[in-house]
């Protein structure tokens, strides 16, 4: 849809027409960004909520300058880096640490939504959460995306007699069509809204929080393990303001998340590396074929995680501006090929400032598991104030643990960490720790043109975000594509693994054989992401898009609608 008075894109229209009555009433991107995201806890509880995270980049028209606030999950303080170990130093069953209170991260979205409006909005708490209340208690209409989640997800939720009673009717998935109410989450909202964030991270709703992922309720005859959280960690816990990922790319200036986020560094180093493979090859990526194109972003894609599995984390020193350095990219595309894909997985480079030589890496690791789950949303308004906010309750349905009386999931956020060192004998970032924030790949993004917005994008699906986001924004850029078409694209994610996720409309078309051909080993990954983005036209209009078929298609409003 394209207009003017402001836009907003996100996977769900009830959602998408939430945080468009912001802007429209003369709120900003951040008023509309955190009602629209109240609202995707309600219609979208399997993904995101009260009991998750997330990142938000931020543009600010009137200081002109892009921040952003980590509301990143925090480990217990008690957590150590053998935590997801057993006595003998392997790992525990990862679903089993999924489906209990151990894998539950102190939240963050509430702390997130109270600083956003305070730093940027112009709401209260008090009325952005008004209208994801009055949604929970009235009941949105089942979609097939609602319904099949809730199917796919029923066998671990009878296992938690709370989780049964609020998203289970009659022990079933509720039926396409039907009107579904969660009394139980308005309340939560309601009490938020009233006594303020802190009756989470110091009052009564945390405490609540505190019981259930310590002690959680289940069926007769199951059993597992309880979590190790506190109200002092709940009280500790702060959505922190940091300073942008900011990289370049054939003009445009590139601002993404940072640690413990490995999103913003991960895109900047894939556009880096396709840009260092047009100066080897002296061709253009709007110029090659689609399957050379492809090729292309296969290998700077599994380059760039290989890279991000061995430095990025919630720890001191990540070499983050080499990582982002073009000549690190140049250095990494020595081992570029033109007609051969790259043995998986490569192994990771050397930021280390000197960039003279061509020797490629020696170690290679294998690629770490990450749910693909998350939603996304793009926010913009009069004023030329951008929103671009990712957030998560990690897995589809979380821990699938839902709080008592209150009506939301807690997330499984912690299960990000790496339970064992990824290779015996390298540095690991990513190992648990005392209040230690896990790695994310979520990529919440804004493309800048000189000095002004131009493009906000980003997507849910965990490790896929990033290839999601990365392989729209050179679609629109690169290969002549609407941004429409850039988002609804057959997707392909490389992560360094031993086989490339592909979707099925993808490895269908004559570029999957022609890939194959060159060595790179594809396998069905089923649907990959969900992206929503906002074009800034100038002078006041918008571009706002969002997918036509994933997730059942999402929803892209403007304020006042134009041809």
């Amino acid at each position: 849809m394209t207009g003017s008075g402001g836009a907003v894109s996100s996977v769900d229209r009830d959602a998408s027409q939430v945080g468009i009555d912001g802007p429209a009433r003369g709120g900003t991107a951040a008023d509309a960004a955190v009602a629209t995201a109240a609202a995707l806890g309600v219609t979208e509880p399997y993904s995101a909520g009260i009991g998750g995270g997330g990142f938000l980049v931020y543009y600010d028209a009137r200081a002109k300058k892009v921040s952003t606030i980590d509301g990143r999950e925090t480990a217990p303080a008690t957590f150590t880096e053998n935590t997801f170990r057993k006595p003998d130093g392997s790992a525990m069953d990862f679903n089993t640490v999924v489906n209990s209170g151990l894998s539950v991260g102190i939240p963050g979205t509430p702390a997130l939504w109270a600083k956003a409006l305070r730093d940027h909005g112009t709401l209260s708490f008090n009325e952005a959460l008004k209208p994801a209340e009055r949604l929970a208690a009235k009941g949105f209409v089942v979609d097939q995306t609602f319904h099949d989640q809730t199917a796919q997800n029923a066998a671990r939720f009878s296992k938690f007699p709370e989780t049964a009673r609020i998203f289970l009717r009659d022990g079933q998935a509720p039926a396409v069509g039907s009107v579904f109410t969660n009394p139980d989450m308005a309340k939560a909202y309601r009490t938020l809204r009233m006594q303020g964030v802190d009756v989470l991270y110091r009052g009564r709703l945390g405490e609540a929080i505190v019981r259930e992922s310590n002690a959680p309720h289940t069926a007769p005859g199951v059993s597992v393990m309880g979590g190790q959280m506190t109200m002092r960690d709940l009280a500790a816990y702060q959505a922190l303001t940091k300073a942008p990922i900011h990289s370049q790319y054939k003009g445009l200036d590139v601002y993404g998340m940072p640690v413990p986020s490995s999103g913003g560094i991960a895109v900047a180093e894939i556009l880096n590396l396709m840009k260092a493979y047009e100066d080897r090859t002296g061709k253009a990526t709007s110029q090659v074929s689609d399957v050379d194109y492809l090729h292309r972003f296969s290998e700077a894609s599994a380059t760039a995680f290989a890279d991000r599995n061995r430095y990025v984390g919630d720890v001191p020193n990540v070499p983050v501006s080499e990582l982002i350095n073009p000549k690190f990219a140049a250095e990494r595309a020595c081992s570029f090929d033109p007609t051969r894909a790259q043995p998986r997985p490569i192994p990771f480079g050397s930021p280390d400032g000197s960039y003279t030589s061509c020797t490629p890496g020696t170690t290679a690791q294998p690629e770490p598991y990450e749910g693909h789950s998350t939603t996304h949303l793009t926010a913009t308004d009069r004023w030329g104030n951008v929103a671009s906010y990712t957030l998560t309750i990690e897995q589809t349905g979380g821990s699938g643990i839902t709080v008592p009386g209150w009506g939301f999931l807690l997330n499984n956020e912690l299960t990000d960490f790496n339970f064992t060192p990824l290779t015996p004998g390298v540095p690991d970032p990513n190992l648990p720790g005392p209040g230690k924030r896990p790695r994310s790949s979520m990529s919440p993004t804004i493309l800048m043109k000189d000095g002004a917005p131009f493009l906000s994008v980003g997507s849910p699906g965990g490790a896929t975000i990033i290839t999601s986001v990365s392989q729209t924004v050179l679609g629109y850029l690169d290969r002549d594509l609407s941004l429409v078409d850039a988002i609804a694209a057959p997707r392909l994610s490389s992560r360094n693994g031993s086989s490339e996720g592909a979707e099925p409309a993808f490895l269908a078309s004559p570029a999957a054989a022609r890939l194959g051909a060159l060595g790179h080993a594809l396998s069905d990954a089923g649907e990959i992401g969900a992206v929503t983005a906002i074009h800034s036209l100038g002078q006041g209009r918008f571009e706002a898009a969002a997918e036509p078929v994933r997730r059942g298609g999402g929803s892209a409003m403007v304020v006042q609608p134009t041809p």
